[in-house]
């Protein structure tokens, strides 16, 4: 790509006959090195923009990136949580289920327990009455005698 300086440096062979204007030539030649020099050192400050720009969009890039990774392993945990939650929550359960069972056959052996003890007082409770009309009979008949006599 030519530089300004080397359009300034340009010179041009000059002929005798049906040639340029010297002066013409020298004077467009300075005005279109002014202008390619703007020209150059807008297209330099573009492409040093567009380096800048272009860094910017790597790192832009890579912090999307570390995004996505960050979202990805953001569910995955939460996937393993929920999943983590519902074996506890099912853990809970069993254990609640297990001692509800536990606590069923222990009320049904105080149950049985105490259905035994009832029917031992009835046991009871009939051997004394036995007794008891045993006794009032042996009265009853003691105080026959006794009259008796």
């Amino acid at each position: 790509m030519l530089t300004p300086l080397d359009i300034e440096n340009k010179r041009f062979s000059k002929k005798m006959m049906n040639g340029y204007d010297v002066n013409e030539v020298d004077d467009f030649l300075d005005e279109l090195t002014i202008e390619y020099g703007k020209l150059y050192k807008e297209n330099a400050e573009l492409k040093e923009k567009r380096e800048e720009l272009d860094s910017d969009v790597g790192k832009y890039k890579n912090i999307e990136s570390t995004l996505q990774n960050t979202l990805i392993m953001a569910q995955k945990t939460a996937e393993e949580i929920t999943l983590v939650a519902k074996q506890q929550a099912e853990q809970i359960i069993k254990d609640a289920e297990l001692d509800a069972k536990n606590s069923v056959e222990e009320l049904n052996a105080q149950i049985i327990l105490k259905e035994k003890e009832l029917e031992d007082l009835k046991k009871k409770f009939d051997v004394y009455k036995a007794k008891m009309e045993s006794l009032l009979i042996s009265q009853l008949e003691l105080l026959k005698e006794i009259k008796e006599d």
